[in-house]
């Protein structure tokens, strides 16, 4: 049974450190899906298709993975909030700019400076938690932070379309003003975080030495001692046969998450052609909001019963049927908005038990760079599952490209079915025995 003592410093932990690395992502992945809702006004002016929007969504990947790995391992050496708060502070100062582009090469050059700003904020992030909270306590870590993408989605879905209808100040375009009014927040959230994120327990203010020894030496006991290895050598986790596996059953996943987040406004403008940008706003929070309550359902669940894998392909074949279900009724409102939160809860859900899965795999020192490996690679999903469904969409119907993120669905669940989890890990398990591939 947990002691007093631990109750209490977890307890301290998370009302003081989850609700500032909350904030910072819920206006990460605002700043990075806010091009879903400024397409809506920019697409007249510039000039922008399906494709070439789908496109825009999608390069910004192709930068972030490039230097998400090497961003973890920087951040491990100087320490969280000096990394976190420069994070912060470049991807806003990029999204406020991006404002300013007028043409579709400098959107381009914009989304790929925003991919370098943001690479490795969420694996680092990821990092951040596994320093805080013991293998016991994780999963419901990772939903409190993964439960910033639904409330970044509701109030940037909210926000964005009455943007788009109503300010129109100092003669600039209502969309530039989108990117202009979301991204300022970020540059502000970085200050705070270079002023007040403590690093490591022993440096919180808020704890007292005998909670942060306690807390220290719990998350010790979870990982197996080893030497400092080299760079290079931490670089060999990437060729772990359990990380890929992992990694590439999380690019499917990703396909389908970030197909499902860049186009849902236009799934919801397809319902009926009348809809202002404020409607459009309102009705696209609904999914998210469910999204994000299924989500803690989800997350309280698999640490109640320590199993991971199963409620990851449950989610995985719901959100497909979601899909499917958007595709067959997309002219029928409210079966159609239903079927967009069985999406959301299926693409969001998965992400707590999905991660609190895959960190038993690494080691303590591996962790860094295993969990950027890993979200590196599924990254590559948000390039392929957004440029996919804009190639795909015809003019008047955007949910013919979503043939494509079911699919990506149904394969992670597929390889996960394949997968061999323990439901616990105990302290002195070593962690290359932890996950096996069967076969």
């Amino acid at each position: 049974m947990e002691t007093e003592l631990g109750t209490r410093t977890v307890r301290k932990v998370t009302s003081r450190i989850m609700p500032l690395i909350g904030l910072l992502y819920v206006f990460n992945y605002m700043d990075r899906s806010n091009i879903s809702y400024a397409q809506l006004g920019m697409q007249h002016e510039l000039a922008i298709t399906a494709a070439i929007f789908g496109t825009a969504a999608a390069i910004f990947f192709l930068a972030y993975v490039v230097f998400e790995v090497p961003s973890n391992m920087i951040m491990k050496k100087v320490g969280a909030r000096l990394w976190l708060a420069r994070i912060a502070i470049t991807w806003g100062i990029v999204t406020g700019v991006t404002g300013f582009v007028h043409n579709i090469p400098q959107l381009y050059i914009a989304r790929i400076l925003l991919g370098v700003a943001e690479a490795g904020l969420f694996p680092g992030l990821l990092l951040y938690l596994t320093l805080w909270y013991r293998d016991k306590d994780r999963g419901r870590a990772i939903a409190g932070l993964a439960l910033a993408q639904p409330v970044a989605m509701i109030i940037g879905s909210l926000t964005g379309g009455l943007i788009l209808d109503h300010v129109h100040w100092f003669g600039l375009s209502s969309w530039r003003w989108v990117f202009l009014l979301q991204g300022i927040p970020a540059v502000l959230i970085g200050i705070v975080v270079l002023a007040y994120l403590p690093n490591v327990p022993s440096k919180a203010r808020f704890l007292t030495r005998e909670e942060s020894a306690w807390l220290e030496g719990e998350i010790a006991k979870e990982y197996r001692p080893e030497e400092k290895e080299t760079f290079l050598g931490q670089l060999r986790i990437m060729k772990d046969r359990k990380v890929l596996y992992l990694a590439v059953a999380n690019f499917f996943a990703a396909c389908g998450l970030y197909g499902f987040t860049f186009f849902l406004p236009q799934i919801v403008k397809q319902m009926d052609s009348s809809y202002s940008a404020t409607n459009i706003g309102f009705l696209g929070a609904i999914p998210f909001l469910v999204g994000a309550v299924g989500m803690l359902v989800v997350a309280r669940n698999s640490d109640r019963t320590g199993e991971r894998r199963g409620h990851v392909i449950f989610l995985m074949l719901l959100a497909a049927v979601g899909l499917f279900g958007t595709i067959e009724f997309r002219h029928t409102p409210v079966i159609a908005l239903t079927c967009l939160s069985m999406v959301a809860v299926g693409v969001l859900g998965y992400m707590a038990p999905y991660w609190a899965m895959a960190s038993r795999v690494l080691s303590k020192e591996h962790t860094a760079v295993g969990l950027a490996a890993i979200n590196s690679i599924a990254a590559l999903g948000g390039f392929f599952g957004p440029y996919v469904i804009g190639k795909s969409a015809t003019v008047n119907n955007v949910s013919a490209g979503l043939y494509f993120p079911i699919g990506c669905l149904v394969v992670c669940a597929i390889m996960l079915a394949f997968l061999k989890v323990p439901r616990e890990r105990p302290a002195e398990t070593e962690p290359e025995a932890a996950l096996d591939v069967r076969g």
